[in-house]
């Protein structure tokens, strides 16, 4: 490819609304260009660079016994409304009519259009286990979209769905998979990534696996343990906090707090510390104002996923100026009397004393609240986000939670999208049976992005020799040169001849420009040919990240660098 004629602009200058390196960089390298909000357009560097991280990941799919297939992006009303997901997914799904008058849906995901390929045509046992995969663009109308390629609107994935008799095979089969996602990451040039347990969210099913690119501007949370090998998203992360309870109990005591409505300013007027005083946090259940109210200790976060599995419902943030009984700021477990309410209490308050809470009533709080003395609470749940230094599940030792973009994720379905949509199967007995799913997803702007992300300085992009959009960055200085000019050719079309991928820097530009274009789109290796290289007949051979500096004889740089790209390939 000569540079001269590729589309696509390189600048030196940051865009204003971009903020992590990612963005930044695939913007100043031209490979990305913003069209609508979450929505993007690849030039032709970055749709090589897919096209790599499609191709090795095809090929992991198919040394698991993946089908390749193609669903459409636009289905019908009626196959979403059989799985009732339809009803159930909010606004983040695009619903219109055709010209006929027809309810249409944009794809965000295909597991409706995976059942729907293989109900009528797969209804005994032996044709399972089998998977299908495909690569599709999806568009989800996401509410934030962020950093680039990182979070965004419309984006190509490849999704995959298996098929099982059981939990049983579709466990050995999860596994093979997790094993071959391990195998795609590294491939594609991933250094620190982990796969963390995770919540199953609007998917569902039992089991869910998260592949996390730790990094400092992932907006994802992950819980890790110091010394074993826990790791788990937020969401779902569980510790081992200590329920302390003081000797004596103090008696029940209403004290004024006047305005005081934060547990901060509560905790220092009164001069307790935060794990000494009760929480409450009020949401309303979705599509209805049904109170639902979770008290914790005062120094912890709700985990709104874990309480949400609690409750069985989904739940906004709640507005609870019109509601009886509830005083913002002043919410308690004792006494507290609202009709109809769902109240639940995390666990980290069973067994506690001398707490402080809200009197139900503005501007008092209760001091020396014990949960045992006066309270009846029949269970308490886990629904508290883990904190920093808590204590490890399994083996005891200090958590650390770090940051983490999701670059993949597993889950096993179960029947929920057989059992609904009608696909059974004949099982050795001659019995219909619901075959048992799991579904496996990758998404390839992302994944651009995060490696963009893990691989990068303060140049330009790094990027990996397996995903490179070329090999090699052939440097010409001086084109007005003749002889610099036809041996630069010759090199070109040689390397070009043996299979070699090679940008060709044909501009009649400065070095430091071109020396500056392609280190900011980062090309592995860069060969410079200029007056002085040929004077000593050799060519200037070196790789991106500094390491290798050399010169190479004219006559063997062809050889060289195939050697050098082997090297680099790993």
């Amino acid at each position: 490819m000569l540079l001269s004629k590729l589309v696509g602009e390189r600048t030196k200058t940051n865009p204003s609304d971009a903020t992590i390196p990612s963005h930044i960089l695939l913007l100043r390298a031209g490979y990305i260009k913003l069209v609508s909000n979450g929505i993007w357009s690849l030039s032709m560097p970055a749709k090589r660079i897919a096209r790599k991280i499609e191709n090795i990941i095809r090929e992991e799919m198919d040394a698991v016994e993946g089908q390749e297939v193609s669903f459409p992006v636009v289905m019908p009303k009626e196959l979403w409304a059989e799985s009732g997901r339809y009803y159930s997914i909010g606004e983040e799904m695009v619903r219109f009519k055709d010209r006929c008058g027809r309810d249409m849906v944009l794809g965000m995901t295909h597991e409706e259009a995976a059942v729907h390929f293989a109900r009528d045509a797969v209804n005994s046992y032996q044709q399972l286990p089998f998977m299908i995969y495909q690569f599709q663009t999806k568009f989800r109308d996401e509410a934030r979209s962020r950093g680039g390629l990182i979070r965004v609107r419309e984006f190509t994935m490849k999704d995959a769905y298996s098929f099982h008799t059981d939990y049983a095979d579709l466990e050995k089969y999860y596994y093979r998979v997790y094993d071959a996602y391990t195998r795609i990451f590294k491939r594609i040039g991933m250094k620190d990534v982990v796969a963390v347990k995770s919540d199953t969210g609007m998917m569902g099913g039992s089991v869910a696996h998260e592949y996390m690119l730790l990094t400092d501007v992932g907006e994802d949370t992950i819980v890790l343990c110091s010394e074993c090998d826990y790791k788990a998203n937020i969401e779902v992360a569980v510790s081992k906090r200590e329920n302390v309870r003081d000797a004596d109990s103090a008696k029940l005591e209403e004290v004024y707090t006047a305005d005081r409505a934060d547990i901060a300013s509560v905790s220092e007027y009164l001069g307790v510390p935060e794990n000494k005083t009760v929480k409450a946090v009020c949401y309303f259940v979705k599509g209805s104002e049904k109170p639902v109210i979770c008290f914790l200790r005062g120094d912890l976060e709700v985990n709104e996923s874990k309480l949400k599995k609690v409750i069985s419902a989904e739940i906004v943030p709640a507005n609870i100026k019109d509601v009886p009984g509830l005083h913002a700021g002043n919410i308690g477990p004792v006494g507290l009397s609202v009709p109809d309410a769902v109240i639940v209490f995390d666990a980290s308050l069973k067994g506690l004393n001398n707490l402080v809470g809200g009197a139900n009533k503005p501007e008092y709080h209760l001091k020396g609240i014990d949960f045992d003395r006066d309270l009846s609470v029949k269970e308490f749940y886990d629904v508290a986000k883990v904190k920093e230094g808590e204590y490890c599940p399994v083996c005891g030792k200090k958590l650390v939670l770090r940051n983490g973009i999701e670059v993949g994720n597993i889950f096993q379905l179960g029947t929920k999208y057989t059992k609904t949509m009608g696909m059974t199967v004949l099982d050795k007995e001659g019995k219909a049976i619901n075959p048992v799913m799991g579904c496996y997803g990758i998404g390839i702007g992302r994944a651009i992005a995060s490696v963009a992300e893990e691989s990068h300085d303060e140049k330009g992009l790094i990027w990996p020799m397996s995903i490179a959009p070329w090999q090699v960055y052939l440097c010409a200085l001086r084109t007005d040169d003749p002889s610099v000019r036809e041996k630069s050719e010759e090199l070109y079309r040689i390397l070009t001849e043996e299979g070699v991928e090679v940008l060709f820097d044909d501009r009649e530009a400065s070095a430091g420009v071109k020396f500056s274009d392609c280190d900011l789109m980062g090309i592995p290796v860069r060969v410079v040919i200029s007056p002085k290289t040929l004077q000593r007949d050799c060519v200037e051979v070196s790789t991106r990240d500094k390491k290798i500096q050399k010169d190479v004889s004219y006559n063997d740089a062809a050889s060289a660098l195939k050697a050098l790209i082997s090297q680099l390939s790993g």
